[in-house]
């Protein structure tokens, strides 16, 4: 196959795009001419074999022929993937142009052709690949690397973290869920053209999640020559129940009781979050301030699932209006 492109990138056959660009990006600035001016005839040989390889195997036809001929067939005559072989009784010429290293760096980081308004600097080039170390501004490797040797060098920048609330009933965050959103977003495809694509994110909502919690999916933004996309984050917002409140890992309900069935006793009946009938006796006296705990049937505790919070069921004692002559005797001569 001659020069094994896969190789020079150290990324494996099956690479995608994603795993193509991270590995330019690392050893493109790791071997950029300016980033080695003690052995810079070795980096700038080096340098454009890196952008040579990247700028075949990032191109989808280039790729193709590359890996059913090889170097020889992108540079010879070999027909491309879509010409379906030959034509006329003669092959099908796919001629393979070498991009200048330069011009892969500028389109792949989004800087501006280095040698605007410079002219051709007195008729030559500082070097096999073109490079000037007055092409780029003093810090532009300060910019991306940390200056700790490989595996240093930092990423270009990234576009802010878009925020989107989600709003979950209190039965999803008690149950957990699975919810499905449809994004659309530009994306660069292989030719460098924006294009606008749909995808479907399935966020998983764990039982006990509080409002306020949130789930990442990364660069999930819109791309940009020369920007990291953005982090999608979906931040769970828990929309107002008619019967419950939820009070941290507490759930709370409150019911409506007479006064007779304050001093008497009362049956409270409760339908959980996931479909259950409570039956809960009250033998003791409520007053205004009294509260019936049942244990475990709040909500599900994040961490350990199996476990949860406790149920607090607050009453409204309803007094009459007015009593009569004869209630209020009754009453003086039944509690003392």
């Amino acid at each position: 196959m001659g020069v094994d492109y896969y190789k020079i990138l150290q990324v494996d056959r099956n690479a995608n795009d994603e795993d193509l660009k991270k590995a330019y990006r690392k050893l493109a600035m790791k071997w950029h001419p300016d980033k080695n001016p003690s052995n810079k005839k070795e980096a700038e040989a080096k340098f454009k074999k890196i952008s040579e390889a990247y700028d075949v195997l990032s191109d989808p036809q280039k790729r193709a022929v590359y890996d059913q001929y090889g170097e020889e067939g992108l540079k010879g005559q070999v027909p491309p993937p879509e010409a379906g072989g030959f034509s006329d009784g003669g092959p099908t010429t796919f001629r393979f142009s070498t991009r200048n290293p330069d011009d892969i760096f500028s389109d792949f980081f989004g800087f501006s052709r280095p040698f605007g308004g410079m002219g051709d600097m007195g008729g030559s080039r500082a070097g096999a690949s073109g490079f000037h170390r007055s092409m780029f501004p003093d810090d532009i490797f300060s910019r991306f690397s940390g200056g700790a040797g490989e595996g240093s060098a930092a990423m270009p920048r990234k576009g802010p973290a878009i925020e989107r609330t989600l709003p979950c009933s209190l039965e999803d965050l008690y149950k957990g869920t699975t919810k499905k959103m449809k994004i659309s977003r530009d994306v660069i495809d292989t030719s460098g053209r924006p294009t606008t694509v749909e995808e479907i994110l399935t966020i998983e909502i764990k039982p006990g999640w509080k409002k306020g919690t949130k789930i990442t999916f990364p660069e999930k933004g819109n791309e940009q020559r020369g920007v990291i996309p953005s982090d999608l984050v979906f931040i769970i917002d828990e929309k107002p129940h008619s019967v419950f409140k939820r009070d941290g890992n507490d759930l709370v309900v409150t019911q409506k009781v007479s006064l007779l069935e304050a001093l008497t006793g009362y049956t409270a009946q409760v339908t959980t979050l996931d479909g259950r009938n409570l039956t809960i006796p009250i033998t003791t006296i409520i007053s205004p301030t009294f509260e019936e705990v049942v244990k475990g049937e709040g909500m599900p505790i994040p961490k350990e699932p199996s476990k949860k919070g406790n149920l607090r069921i607050k009453f409204n004692v309803r007094f009459p209006s007015k009593l009569t002559t004869e209630q209020k005797t009754g009453l003086k001569r039944l509690i003392p």
